[in-house]
């Protein structure tokens, strides 16, 4: 079995410590207070500049839910674009529709304006309805694989589902587990599910440089930066599935 390690950067320096690390993709982001949306232009191509790894961005206009307008969409298809003109290896999308049913018509269409890039459809899938029913669209439109927690808040909770849905899945796309994957559970979570893919965050905060800190304001200036003991750890635990 070869697994491989998604680990989310909300920053420059994140890509860089993932790289470093030995992960094999990155999902970029920003707005960690909401869940990740859609990095800028110019954080875009820097991290582009920065690592050879791949690299997929988040495609989402803001937090939230996943009902967006037809102005959100056209923002949407334009970001596609820019990820394709930098150099993007994929995107990361997901829409709903207000019966939490997957939005086929749109995403398709995000898919098909982003080949040749890959395409992974984020957790907007662990809001649907029926998550069978949303395994067979997203699988119709194209996409090469799922974030999912199972539809439960972690992975530890949704196992079971995460399971079924790795079955279900029967490699016509990859069902890659999300939230809550750790070092310390990863190797069980393989185990279970049969996943082969995984989706850490593996944060932490780093306090800020400043020399100067106005203490009136009353408030903590830390960035979220990706923890390079914690990404070799789960590496490390990787390997040692591989090897089994």
């Amino acid at each position: 079995m070869s697994c491989k390690l998604e680990v989310i950067a909300f920053n420059l320096e994140s890509c860089s410590v993932i790289q470093q690390c030995g992960a094999n993709r990155i999902e970029l982001c920003d707005n960690p207070a909401d869940g990740g949306t859609t990095p800028s232009y110019g954080f875009l191509k820097k991290a582009r500049e920065l690592v050879t790894i791949d690299l997929y961005a988040m495609i989402r206009p803001r937090g939230g839910d996943f009902l967006f307008s037809d102005d959100e969409f056209a923002a949407m298809k334009a970001d596609v674009l820019r990820c394709k003109e930098v150099g993007c290896d994929g995107v990361v999308i997901g829409m709903l529709n207000t019966d939490g049913t997957v939005d086929k018509k749109r995403n398709a269409e995000l898919v098909e304006l982003a080949y040749p890039l890959g395409v992974t459809f984020h957790r907007a899938f662990d809001r649907t309805r029926d998550a069978f029913e949303a395994l067979e669209t997203v699988i119709e439109i194209g996409c090469e694989r799922i974030l999912t927690s199972g539809l439960t808040p972690n992975v530890t909770a949704g196992a079971d589902m995460l399971t079924q849905l790795v079955k279900a899945a029967d490699g016509r796309l990859i069902i890659m587990p999300g939230s809550g994957v750790r070092s310390n559970n990863i190797t069980s979570l393989a185990m279970q599910t049969g996943a082969i893919e995984f989706h850490t965050s593996a944060r932490t905060a780093l306090h800020s440089k400043m020399n100067y800190i106005n203490q009136q304001m009353k408030e903590e200036l830390n960035t979220v930066i990706a923890d390079a003991d914690e990404i070799r750890k789960t590496l490390t635990e990787l390997a040692a599935i591989k090897n089994a």
